[in-house]
């Protein structure tokens, strides 16, 4: 079946999800009347929808027939597809992280790190992370009782962890958020490199490899560094580290750190923001938290899946397939919709709801399968922590202004949360 043009433009519309009912009633739509059907977008080449939490899954747990690197792991349009391949000559990826790889290289590349983003390794860190998430909450008192908790609290705070755990020094955080914004806010006039509303493909283009290519040059001294000097960091290990004896590929190791350092705070910062907005929308759930403390893991674990800062991956076929009964072709380009899968009736009761005593509650927002999130068990923690030491102080808080969402068909959420607030 072919999605209905309306609904196919909707999906990949970055507008779209800045506004998030109008996606949300697209999805809906396509779980029942199309929940694995073909999209056509204007200037796209056309792709399978997988919308159901079951075939986001049974998609994601076959990784040798579904591949995440032979061609584009994020959406783009054909313009947008042809401007990559002349900057990188020919190749769909201007980077090659975990997200871009397939086995043997994902396994080898994940591995690397994987014992340092493990729960048991983390907990050498919850007492620095929460000296850190105190800071942030003083740090919000000091607004004098009105604050942008997102630009304010919600940036900042993940941003200052996972730069800690890297080992890049305080003074260049503010780089990295404006890098990790333009990467992901490519489509926002407000958060782009340009600072304007990029319509053409090659100008939008160039201003992400502009950016990429900003973080090697920074990622590629720090890596020198780490060789000469070693630290208790995450930059020292994959400075140092080989597979099969060999060092890692420079593109590679350089790709690595470009997705620590951004995918490691901004969808930390998503989350953290979409939690605060959905309380302030949910007053009893807030009420509900503040008064017992124990919910506020089912705080966390509902507003990973509220927001679902991820907003799809893209799979290709390596064979002739099928699921749930349709023929996928070899070669076949499938866009896994994330929100969709969080907001699914049968995976879900209630799921327009946000409901912190939701159980279970195993929704996809990190993905599923081998290339579920690396570094979900610290985002937990992260936000885990902040809510511990945040609210107890919190005697009122109230929204100051309109929020809003960065428009972003990849990685979105809260730009904009301005909150009037009194602390103790």
């Amino acid at each position: 079946m072919q999605i209905p043009q309306d609904i196919a433009n909707t999906i990949v519309d970055p507008k779209a999800y800045a506004d998030g009912k109008r996606v949300d009633e697209a999805f809906k739509w396509l779980r029942k009347e199309a929940p694995l059907a073909m999209a056509q977008p204007e200037g796209f080449t056309p792709f399978w929808a997988v919308t159901r939490f079951a075939d986001i899954q049974d998609v994601e747990r076959q990784n040798d027939l579904f591949h995440a690197g032979d061609t584009f792991t994020t959406l783009t349009n054909k313009a947008g597809e042809e401007a990559v391949k002349k900057l990188t000559g020919g190749s769909p990826h201007l980077v090659r992280s975990l997200v871009q790889m397939d086995n043997p290289d994902h396994f080898n590349y994940r591995r690397l790190t994987q014992s340092w983003f493990l729960p048991q390794n983390l907990r050498k860190l919850e007492g620095r992370i929460r000296e850190i998430a105190r800071s942030f909450v003083d740090r919000m008192a000091s607004f004098d009782g009105q604050c942008d908790f997102a630009r304010d609290v919600a940036f900042l705070y993940p941003l200052h962890v996972i730069m800690e755990v890297i080992g890049v020094p305080e003074r260049d955080e503010p780089l990295m958020l404006k890098l990790t914004q333009e990467l992901f806010g490519a489509a926002d006039p407000e958060m782009n490199r340009s600072g304007t509303d990029v319509r053409d493909t090659d100008q939008a283009t160039l201003n992400i490899q502009q950016t990429v290519g900003e973080l090697i040059m920074y990622f590629t001294e720090m890596s020198e560094n780490r060789r000469q000097v070693p630290k208790e960091d995450l930059a020292t290990v994959l400075a140092n580290a080989t597979i099969e004896g060999q060092p890692l590929g420079t593109f590679e190791a350089l790709s690595y750190y470009i997705i620590a350092a951004t995918a490691g705070h901004d969808t930390t910062s998503n989350t953290t923001a979409g939690a605060m907005w959905a309380m302030l929308d949910h007053p009893d759930q807030l009420a509900k938290v503040k008064a017992n403390p124990a919910l506020i893991p089912g705080l966390v674990e509902e507003s990973i899946r509220w927001v679902t800062p991820v907003k799809h991956f893209m799979r290709s076929a390596t064979a002739d397939a099928e699921v749930a009964g349709v023929k996928i072709a070899k070669g076949d380009w499938m866009m896994l919709c994330y929100p969709s899968g969080n907001r699914d009736e049968t995976a879900f009761s209630d799921p327009y709801k946000f409901d912190i005593e939701r159980s279970p509650n195993k929704h996809v927002a990190f993905g599923y399968g081998a290339h579920v999130c690396l570094g979900q068990h610290l985002a937990r923690m992260e936000m885990r922590i902040l809510w511990e030491e945040l609210l107890p102080r919190l005697d009122s808080i109230e929204l100051a202004g309109e929020p809003k969402n960065s428009e972003a068909n990849f990685v979105c959420g809260p730009k904009a949360l301005p909150v009037r607030f009194k602390m103790h």
